[in-house]
């Protein structure tokens, strides 16, 4: 039986205000244990929330990034449950009038099509605190730093049918966010949180399967691996004769599967009503445009003007703006050495392969920008070979030295003087008769043998050009 996914996202990301969304609190990831909760986060009694409008701000730039419907009027809920570390016994949050509406983003598939993903809606809310269950023995601590703090989160439609494209939606949202300096998004802090709900239907039917939720998921590689599980899951429960159990559930990265935590509340569960204590928020189209001029430029903009104005690849383009960071690189590279398509090979080649395999973001490369246009420069200047090349990166890498310092102190330089390349020549001509002889009848691949031989001769500095016409001229 061939089955396929609906899967839905619902991705919490906390805006990156100087306070929390309805005090003055200071909101600092990694403070001491509840040194950041005061009497308005816990509700006390005699205490008034006030909105944030910085979050307000960030919330509307993120629906008109995504082309969303903007709410005029919003309206703040209290979602009702208890929990430890939900200190006010409710979440105040927007249920019915959000700020944000349907919108959509575009995603690029592995065979490299388009596909839209619709967004339902993108509400502000509050944060919980958090519960901490490995520092104690057979007790939970909870810290209420987070009680309070904003939360923008974006709900997809069940659009996604895979959990590649679940990972690519979801590094579009970050990527958004990024550019749009709402949000660190920094998964592994929590800055950025996923619920996946997942369903299974037999191909070609309309009607949806029971869905489960799984909770708080904090890494790309995580979300696509519970997705896989739980459909996994779901498929042997049906084919064996059984039935879903809609739940919320959670994914365990030691084992690769899925548990149960608790069924799955709805909506009435949480007796939604309007929040008391907050007006609605009613904001005019001149509030709406004053934020609308300070859009920065987007990923899909600056994708395409990537291809236009350094003539790159749609592939290569969007490696290069998958991240504001990345593309700001980009371009102070290419600024230092006027090639883009070399600056983009060297980019989305070397340096993103030796920071994944030292495990560093960007931030932190030992090597700058400066210098890789530099480097980059000195191949086109024939000061260096692109295989010696190779060897001043990995020299930039664990040292403090400028390119053309571990040029010079390593004797790099690339052999252009024709004499001396004429030597070499003459050499390789003399210790390999037969390939002489080959090339001379015609086998034209013989010359990548001798031009390899000429190159180890000079230790790579020989210029590998002069080296072929000197052979073909010498042979002939």
């Amino acid at each position: 039986m061939v089955w396929e996914s609906v899967i839905g996202l619902e991705v919490h990301v906390s805006l990156s205000t100087a306070s929390k969304l309805f005090s003055g609190t200071a909101s600092n990831f990694g403070a001491d244990p509840n040194t950041q909760a005061n009497v308005f986060d816990l509700a006390m009694p005699g205490t008034l929330p006030v909105l944030n409008e910085e979050a307000l701000k960030m919330a509307v730039k993120f629906g008109l990034a995504i082309g969303a419907q903007i709410g005029k009027h919003s309206v703040f809920d209290r979602k009702n449950y208890f929990y430890p570390d939900l200190p006010k016994g409710y979440q105040v949050t927007q249920l019915d009038f959000p700020t944000v509406g349907k919108g959509s983003i575009s995603i690029t598939l592995e065979d490299g099509s388009e596909k839209v993903i619709g967004i339902t809606r993108a509400h502000i809310e509050e944060n919980a605190g958090k519960s901490l269950h490995d520092e104690f023995s057979n007790e939970s601590g909870i810290d209420l730093n987070r009680a309070g703090e904003p939360l923008l989160e974006i709900v997809s439609e069940p659009e996604i049918t895979s959990a590649k494209e679940a990972v690519a939606y979801l590094k579009k949202l970050h990527s958004i966010v990024r550019y749009l300096d709402i949000s660190d998004a920094i998964m592994a802090q929590g800055s950025m949180r996923c619920d996946v709900n997942v369903s299974i239907r037999k191909q070609g039917e309309n009607k949806l399967g029971t869905r489960t939720e799984i909770k708080n998921i904090n890494s790309f590689r995580f979300v696509e691996k519970a997705i896989n599980s739980e459909t996994e899951r779901q498929q042997e429960i049906i084919e064996d004769g059984g039935s879903i159990t809609q739940e919320t559930r959670r994914y365990d990265s030691t084992k690769d599967i899925t548990t149960s935590m608790r069924s799955k509340e709805i909506a009435n569960d949480y007796r939604y009503f309007p929040e008391p204590d907050l007006l609605p928020v009613k904001i005019d189209e001149s509030y709406i445009k004053s934020i609308e001029q300070e859009l920065p430029e987007l990923p899909d903009i600056k994708k395409d003007r990537f291809m236009t104005e350094y003539q790159l690849s749609t592939y290569d383009s969007g490696v290069l703006t998958s991240s504001l960071e990345i593309a700001d690189y980009y371009e102070i590279v290419v600024k230092h050495c006027q090639d883009s398509k070399l600056a983009a090979n060297w980019v989305t080649g070397n340096l993103l392969a030796m920071l994944n395999q030292l495990e560093l973001d960007l931030a932190s490369s030992p090597v700058r920008a400066e210098d890789l246009g530099c480097l980059i420069s000195r191949i086109k200047d024939k000061t260096i070979s692109g295989k010696i090349a190779k060897t001043v990166f990995d020299t930039l890498i664990n040292s403090n030295l400028s390119v053309d310092e571990v040029i010079e102190q390593k004797g790099l330089k690339q052999v252009t003087d024709t004499a001396a390349i004429e030597e070499l020549v003459m050499q390789v001509i003399d210790e390999n008769p037969d390939q002489v002889i080959q090339l001379r009848e015609g086998k034209e691949q013989v010359l990548g043998y001798l031009v390899g031989q000429a190159m180890k001769l000079s230790q790579g500095k020989a210029n590998p050009s002069q080296v072929s016409q000197l052979l073909k001229l010498k042979i002939q």
